[in-house]
Formats: C-alpha cells, sequence, structure tokens
C-alpha cells in the first residue's frame, strides 16, 4: 500500500513539474543560456538579447514567459515561432495614448523601444531618446526645417530631445550629461561619455560619481564642479547641459508655448531651478545626482517673460514691435537729415 501511495505522488510531482516547467526554466535564466549567447546571432539578430541590459530593465524582474507565454515544453526543438507579444496588456492607456496621435498609423511600441533593453527616463541621456527619432527622421532634414524658425537650430536641436517640444511633457529640469572631445565624433568633434572612458580614472571598488562628487556625499557642490574642471580629466571629458522633461506622454503633438522662447530662456521663479548630473553606468543606464541651486550659471536663463520679435507666434505682436524698432531708428535718421540739409542756413544764423 505504502509503494502504491509513493508511485502516485511521484507521478503528480512529475507532472505538475512538466506543467509548470517553462516558468522554472525562465525563473532559473535558462532562456539566457542560448539567447544570451551571441552566437544566437547566426540564426537571427532578434534572437540575441543582452543580459547585462535586460537584466536592469523593469522587464527583467518578470521573468520571461510573463510576456512569452506560448513558449512550449519543447522550445525551440518544436520547431513553432511565439506570437509577438502585444504591450497593450500592460500598457493600456499608453497604447491608447499613441494610437490617437501623429505616429498611431507609422509607429508601433518596439519601433522605439526594445522592450529587453527598455529603460526609465531617468536613466537615458538626451542623446539616447533621440537616436530613437532619428530612425525616422534624418537629423540634417530636421534641422533645416526647423531653420525656418528657430535661430541656431544645430544647436538646439542637441541641446534638447525631441519629445520636450513634441509632446505634453512636463516637469523639466536640466541635465548635465559626460561627453569626450574626439575627432573622430561625426557631430561636432564629441560623443557622449561612456562608463569604459572613465574606468582609468576610478579608484578600484569607487562609484563612478566620485569623479566628482568628491566627498561622498550624493550631491554635487559648485566647488565641486570647479575642481573637477581643474582635474586631468576635464580637458577630454565636458559637460553638456540639456532640458530634460520628467513625465513624457505619447502624445506627439507641438504645445503654443513651445514657440515661445521663454519657455526655456527665463529667470526668475519660471526658470528651471532644478538640475542634476549624469554619471554613465557599465550597463549602459545613467545614474544621477543633484547639482546644488546656482552651480548651473545662467545655462538656460534670460530676461524674464522677454519677447522676440518674429520668434513668438504672434503675428500682431511682431508687426507692433517691428514698427516701434522702425520708429526708434527713423527719429535719429530724419533728425540727422534734416541738420545736414539745414546746416547752410544755421551757420548763416
Amino acid at each position: 500500500m505504502g509503494q502504491i501511495k509513493y508511485l502516485m505522488a511521484l507521478f503528480v510531482w512529475v507532472l505538475l513539474s512538466l506543467l509548470m516547467w517553462p516558468a522554472v526554466e525562465a525563473s532559473a535564466n535558462n532562456c539566457s543560456a542560448c539567447h544570451g549567447d551571441k552566437t544566437i546571432i547566426g540564426k537571427g539578430a532578434h534572437l540575441y538579447i543582452d543580459p547585462v541590459k535586460f537584466d536592469s530593465t523593469a522587464h527583467a524582474g518578470l521573468g520571461c514567459v510573463s510576456c512569452h507565454d506560448k513558449v512550449t515544453k519543447r522550445h525551440p526543438a518544436d520547431g513553432g515561432r511565439p506570437p509577438r507579444v502585444s504591450c497593450k496588456e500592460c500598457h493600456a492607456d499608453i497604447f491608447a495614448e499613441h494610437g490617437k496621435s501623429g505616429h498611431g498609423n507609422y509607429a508601433g511600441c518596439t519601433d522605439c523601444h526594445n522592450p529587453h533593453a527598455v529603460r526609465p527616463l531617468a536613466a537615458l541621456s538626451a542623446r539616447d531618446l533621440n537616436v530613437q527619432c532619428a530612425k525616422c527622421h534624418e537629423h540634417s532634414k530636421i534641422v533645416l526645417s526647423h531653420s525656418k524658425w528657430l535661430p541656431h537650430t544645430a544647436l538646439h536641436i542637441d541641446a534638447l530631445p525631441c519629445i520636450s517640444c513634441h509632446t505634453g511633457a512636463k516637469n523639466y529640469v536640466i541635465l548635465l550629461n559626460m561627453a569626450t572631445n574626439t575627432s573622430r565624433s561625426p557631430r561636432n568633434g564629441i560623443r557622449p561619455t561612456t562608463f569604459g572612458d572613465l574606468r582609468p580614472f576610478l579608484a578600484e571598488g569607487k562609484k563612478v560619481s566620485t569623479l566628482i562628487d568628491s566627498n561622498g556625499d550624493g550631491a554635487i557642490s559648485l566647488e565641486e564642479l570647479k575642481k573637477f574642471n581643474k582635474t586631468d580629466q576635464s580637458r577630454t571629458i565636458k559637460l553638456l547641459g540639456t532640458m530634460m522633461p520628467e513625465v513624457v506622454t505619447h502624445t506627439y503633438e507641438t504645445l503654443d508655448n513651445r514657440w515661445d522662447c521663454t519657455f526655456c530662456h527665463a529667470s526668475g521663479p519660471n526658470a528651471q531651478q532644478a538640475s542634476f548630473l549624469a554619471f554613465p553606468e557599465p550597463d549602459g543606464t545613467y545614474s544621477r545626482l543633484p547639482v546644488e541651486k546656482g552651480a548651473i550659471m545662467d545655462i538656460l536663463y534670460g530676461t524674464p517673460d522677454f519677447y522676440m520679435i518674429g520668434f513668438t507666434r504672434n503675428t500682431t505682436m511682431s508687426i507692433l514691435g517691428g514698427l516701434i524698432v522702425a520708429a526708434g531708428l527713423l527719429v535719429p535718421i530724419l533728425h540727422g537729415t534734416l541738420r545736414f540739409l539745414t546746416r547752410k542756413r544755421r551757420k548763416e544764423g
């Protein structure tokens, strides 16, 4: 009798193991045994999943079979190809918002986001974001189209992520990213600094942030920035300021206030006060430390609520402003002309 119970228990255990096998495989990272090996690229580049990048994503905590639930216990010997996963199952609100936007009929989620390397906004640089846009929108054409109204076009486009103006993004901060000078760079002689670039300057076991945060208090002071600018590293590594949103949408539109220069260039209470310095990490992400207020002197500030003729979308104001400027120039010209024409009479008198 005892032997029969043992055999029945063994049968139940084997049956449950077979039913749970895909989940067990995923939790044991058996998927990465094949898909994390670069040799699988020979069967298709899309099959390779960089384990370092994937492990730092929010999707890694869910496990592979949470999305790829159609994978059988005989995969890949069964010859079947798992169907594509719909992002809508978890991101229904974003899916609906994107569908109503101008991109809805032209690009899907995975055209911009790699689900196996997706990052939170705080772990990205402005250029990381713009690389996605550049897949469809050629940089030179964007500069040309914006140059019709935007002064210093190339500088603005390099200093802003596209989503700052073309989505309903909000909660802007100033983000300083490290850039490395190199004559081989295709854009402006610089490229984003990687962790590998900084490794030679790091002491054993030290975080990359200690290169500037010398006292290790988790914040960057004005004195620490000055000190860094005097080091050997600063000869090749520069800090580039960008205006980054903390909250983004998938609306893809151009809001009227983005045409107004004071949206970025403002002083006083309307200025972007919060600022951070981003440090590249080994997994390709960025960590941030807050920067002392006032340390970034007038990086985006201007005169409060100024109006620039021709660059704010108000035709009436542009005409009135032009008339005022013309009148101001006309007065001294007329005055000088009259004095020149009456010089003989004034001499006789």
